[in-house]
């Protein structure tokens, strides 16, 4: 049994505390997704189109990232764990809240990445830590567009046909977000 174990802690290069960060990581993902699913339901039982899509859309993004550091760490000798989620908010008070409450977790995926890359560089961890640069970036362009979700509430205000705007506004974000992500896709 000891040269199973043996064998097993050397077939890769990821440390044991590597390994638990990344499934923090995967989880944290994965509630990401969660979540984004769950306002984009609320939305739509609200009426709200726009921000449905744009939240759909941001779910199965979300999910697509939990699937990376996935197969990364699976791919590197570890062992990816499927999260189990307990808590996800299905309720909200306003559309506005469901966008603060975004871009408060986008934040908070931002210091976990950045926790994630400094972890990396103290253990030496150089494949990883260039692995984890380009959800560096990608959270960089979340925070920037779940910032700019929120600032549509006080540039169009929430009065009147206000709220209607600001769904159709947040709508053309998810369009944007579409076209963006097909000119970097790679060609076939």
């Amino acid at each position: 049994m000891g040269k199973v174990k043996s064998f097993v802690t050397l077939k890769t290069s990821v440390t044991p505390e590597m390994q638990e960060l990344i499934n923090q990581q995967i989880k944290l993902e994965a509630v990401s997704s969660w979540a984004y699913l769950a306002a984009a339901s609320w939305c739509d039982k609200e009426g709200f189109v726009g921000s449905a899509a744009y939240l759909y859309k941001h779910a199965e993004e979300e999910r697509m990232h939990m699937m990376k550091f996935f197969n990364y760490l699976n791919n590197a000798g570890g062992h990816a764990l499927a999260p189990a989620i307990k808590e996800v908010k299905y309720d909200f008070e306003t559309l506005r809240e469901v966008f603060e409450d975004a871009l408060a977790h986008e934040i908070k995926v931002t210091h976990a990445i950045n926790d994630l890359v400094d972890a990396c560089l103290k253990m030496k961890d150089f494949a990883t830590f260039q692995f984890l640069q380009w959800f560096v970036q990608e959270q960089r362009e979340e925070e920037v567009i779940s910032r700019r979700a929120v600032e549509l509430f006080d540039i169009i205000g929430e009065e009147g046909q206000g709220i209607w705007h600001i769904d159709k506004a947040i709508g053309e974000l998810a369009a944007q977000a579409e076209a963006a992500d097909s000119a970097e896709a790679p060609a076939e």
